[in-house]
C-alpha cells in the first residue's frame, strides 16, 4: 500500500510501505544502540568469565606463585600441583587433532565448491556435516570407547605397546572428527567469497580442476581458511566430555602417541566434584590457563579474518 503525503508546497510525495510502520526517525538510532548493547554484554561477560576464574584461582597463585606452569609433577594430597603435564597434553592432542583434520576439512571444502560437483551431492555433503556437528559430545565418547578403542587396542598389541585401548591416539582421532565440521564449514564459506571470475579466468587460461583449487583458490582464501582452522583449534582446546571419556586419565607426561593422558578439561571434569580448598583454587587456575589459551588463539583467528576483510 502505497500512500501520498502533500509537503509544504502541495505537491505528491510517495510514502513507502516500510514507512506506514515508522514510529519516528529515531528508529535507526534505537536499532544501532540496541546492537553495540549487545556487542558490549558481550564484552562484559568475557571479562567477568576472566575476572571470576581469576579471583577464585587468586588462593592458589598467591600460595605458589607461576611455579606449577613449569612443575611436571601433580599431587593433591602432597600439595604439590604441576600444570606442565596438561598444558603440554592439551596444546598437543588439539594441534595434532587439527593437523589431521586439515585434509579432510580442505576436501570437503574444494567438493562443496567445485562446479563439477551435482547440487545434491553438496546438499547431502552439507547436510552430513550439520548433523555430525550436531551429535552431543559424550555420544563421540561412547563411539569412541565402544568401538574405536578395542581397534585401537588391536593396533597397540601389533606394535607392542600396552593394550589400552584408550589414551592420546584415541583422543585425537575423536577430536579430530568432533572439528571436521566445523573446519570445512569455514573453508567452504570462505571459498564461496572468491570471486566467480577468478575461477573462470583460471579455467580460461587452460586450468584444469586440481590446478585451479590448489594454485588459484588456496591462496586467494588462505588466511580465511587459515582463520577457521584456528577458531577450530579453540573448539579443540575445550572438548571435555568426550576427551575425558577416551585419553585415559593419566596425570603425568604420556610415554608416546597410545599412552593415556590428561588435559586440562578433563582433569577438572575428574577432580573438580571432589576437590575443595587449594585443589578446587589449583583445578580453576588451570581453567584460567586453558581460557587464556582458547582466547589468544581466538584472538588470532579474528585477526586473520579482519585483515582477509580489509584486503
Amino acid at each position: 500500500m502505497i500512500e501520498k503525503n502533500k509537503n509544504i508546497n502541495g505537491e505528491g510525495e510517495l510514502k513507502l510501505p516500510f514507512a506506514l510502520f515508522r514510529v519516528n526517525l529515531s528508529q535507526d538510532a534505537i536499532f544501532s544502540n540496541l546492537l553495540k548493547a549487545s556487542a558490549l554484554l558481550v564484552s562484559v561477560i568475557i571479562s567477568a568469565f576472566m575476572l571470576t576464574l581469576f579471583l577464585s584461582s587468586w588462593p592458589f597463585i598467591k600460595t605458589f606463585g607461576l611455579k606449577p606452569l613449569i612443575s611436571n609433577v601433580w599431587d593433591p594430597i602432597k600439595e604439590t600441583y604441576g600444570a606442565l603435564p596438561f598444558i603440554a597434553t592439551t596444546l598437543f592432542v588439539s594441534v595434532l587433532a587439527l593437523l589431521l583434520s586439515v585434509p579432510f576439512s580442505l576436501s570437503v571444502a574444494f567438493l562443496t565448491k567445485t562446479k563439477n560437483t551435482s547440487e545434491t551431492v553438496k546438499n547431502i555433503i552439507t547436510t552430513a556435516l550439520n548433523l555430525i556437528a550436531a551429535i552431543p559430545s559424550v555420544i563421540y565418547g561412547f563411539w569412541g570407547l565402544f568401538a574405536l578403542a578395542p581397534i585401537v587396542r588391536v593396533i597397540q598389541l601389533k606394535l607392542g605397546y600396552p593394550p589400552y585401548g584408550v589414551g592420546i591416539f584415541t583422543a585425537v582421532i575423536v577430536l579430530t572428527i568432533m572439528i571436521i565440521p566445523m573446519s570445512a564449514s569455514i573453508a567452504s564459506e570462505v571459498l564461496k567469497l572468491v570471486s566467480k571470475d577468478v575461477e573462470e579466468a583460471s579455467y580460461a587460461l587452460g586450468a584444469n580442476t586440481f590446478e585451479t583449487n590448489l594454485k588459484v583458490l588456496l591462496p586467494v582464501a588462505k588466511s580465511g581458511i587459515l582463520a577457521g582452522f584456528l577458531l577450530s583449534l579453540g573448539r579443540a582446546l575445550g572438548e571435555t566430555m568426550a576427551v575425558t571419556m577416551v585419553i585415559g586419565n593419566f596425570n603425568n607426561f604420556p610415554a608416546n602417541l597410545f599412552a593415556p593422558g590428561n588435559t586440562i578439561a578433563s582433569l577438572i571434569a575428574n577432580q573438580f566434584n571432589e576437590a575443595s580448598g587449594v585443589h578446587q583454587s589449583a583445578l580453576i587456575f588451570l581453567g584460567l590457563i586453558l581460557f587464556l589459551i582458547t582466547l589468544i588463539f581466538n584472538f588470532l583467528g579474528n585477526l586473520l579474518i579482519v585483515r582477509r576483510q580489509q584486503k
